[in-house]
């Protein structure tokens, strides 16, 4: 199989292409974000090129022309590596294949599918990123992959009476996917048991464009040591973190994976045990980076990956991070315009977080019930008991019993008028 990863500092030519509503200005605010990824991903940008065109090429996606045009310029400044901000079909990268042997043409999906393999730290993360892997490179399957019997070894994989190496190559594919999918089902199996016995907790989940600033957030939120890094994708696994806002609010912040411009569909539907925390949430916490001028962009972004979990609808509060930050004095009049119920805070110097905190109590008092309960004297521990983690608004103790009115989450009063009646 031809290796996608890359060598230490691999020198790279960025491909841009101008069509349909895209202008010159937007595709190269994309190509900026590509070079971060190929930067993350280890390889160093030597040169960038954009190309207009009124309509995709079936062969090249640019016309031939212009694809021999850049493997030559590519040649001529010693670059290995092509890498084109859009995705190519199978017979894109076959032709491409056909043109140049010794320059490595991938797309920016299997750019993304490359940093997050290199992240990957858990059994659950890395059979994801396998999985949306192979799914991706199946349909593109050419005799520039081969071998892969020496890395999914085993029985089976000597070809049959008339079998290319081609078709041994997608059995094997084939058959590695159908076990990943099988790990996968018991991985999400274990996760449900985990987010059952988070039932009783009013669950808020911490959504955004990689680098925003998500973990360092919830580190600033809940005190604890959480992994932290000035790097896209830094993490891939889910951390849930119980968070005391005060004595009558309690919520449980989980951070999740990262989200990029044309996140790849393989690697969202891998994903999908891990981001199922965002559906199963009551509050949607969207982090945006508050200093980057593509901001609102981003925010794009994450309301069509939330359509795709089927979350858009969702309870959702927009964060505006990194408020500190000198570039968003130049734009803080645009965000408040755009998003004029955001809270604007600083995770990273922890500046109005107890504002933060103050909304999530105010949304979480909107979801709360309210309810009167009555008590005989006798029932000295169901009276204690139905006062912790609630609000209790009124005590009003008559002859022979008290009565509690109580204002607390659904789950918790559910909980108390259970106790009552047993």
């Amino acid at each position: 199989m031809k290796d996608h990863s890359f060598s230490q500092k691999e020198n790279v030519l960025l491909v841009g292409v101008i069509y349909g509503r895209l202008n010159e200005e937007k595709v190269h605010e994309h190509l900026d974000e590509l070079s971060l990824l190929t930067q993350t991903a280890g390889a160093n940008v030597i040169s960038r090129v954009t190309q207009k065109i009124s309509k995709i090429n079936p062969s090249f996606f640019i016309g031939k022309g212009k694809a021999e045009e850049i493997i030559k310029s590519a040649k001529d400044l010693k670059i290995s590596t092509i890498i084109f901000d859009d995705e190519l079909s199978p017979s894109h990268l076959k032709n491409y294949n056909n043109l140049s042997k010794e320059i490595k043409i991938i797309d920016r999906s299997m750019l993304i599918l490359e940093i997050f393999k290199q992240h990957a730290q858990t059994k659950e993360a890395k059979t994801q990123v396998e999985l949306a892997e192979l799914q991706y490179m199946l349909p593109r399957l050419t005799k520039a992959w081969t071998h892969l019997e020496r890395q999914m070894g085993g029985i089976g994989t000597r070809a049959g009476a008339g079998e290319t190496q081609i078709e041994v190559d997608r059995r094997l594919v084939r058959t590695r996917i159908s076990k990943l999918k099988t790990d996968l089902k018991k991985i999400e199996n274990e996760r449900e048991l985990q987010r059952k016995r988070r039932d009783n907790f009013f669950k808020v989940t911490l959504v955004g464009y990689t680098n925003a600033g998500k973990s360092t957030l919830m580190k600033a939120m809940s005190g604890s040591n959480v992994f932290i890094q000035d790097q896209l994708f830094a993490t891939l696994d889910t951390t849930t973190r119980l968070v005391e806002l005060d004595n009558a609010h309690s919520i449980m912040l989980s951070d999740t994976v990262g989200f990029v411009r044309k996140l790849p569909h393989h690697l969202v539907a891998s994903f999908k045990s891990t981001l199922k925390e965002v559906v199963n949430s009551d509050l949607i916490l969207m982090v945006l980076d508050s200093s980057s001028k593509q901001v609102y962009d981003h925010y794009k972004t994450i309301i069509d990956v939330l359509k795709d979990l089927g979350a858009e609808r969702h309870k959702t509060l927009v964060t505006l991070n990194k408020v500190d930050n000198e570039d968003v004095e130049h734009q803080i009049t645009y965000l408040k315009r755009k998003f004029p119920k955001g809270i604007f805070v600083s995770a990273l110097n922890q500046l109005r977080i107890n504002i933060l905190s103050k909304e999530i109590i105010k949304l979480m008092d909107e979801m709360y019930q309210v309810v009167d309960l009555k008590f005989s004297y006798t029932d000295s521990k169901a009276i204690a008991q139905a006062q912790e983690g609630v609000d209790v608004l009124e005590r009003n103790y008559h002859d022979d019993h008290v009565r509690l009115k109580i204002k607390g989450s659904s789950w918790r009063i559910e909980q108390i008028q259970s106790s009552i009646n047993k």
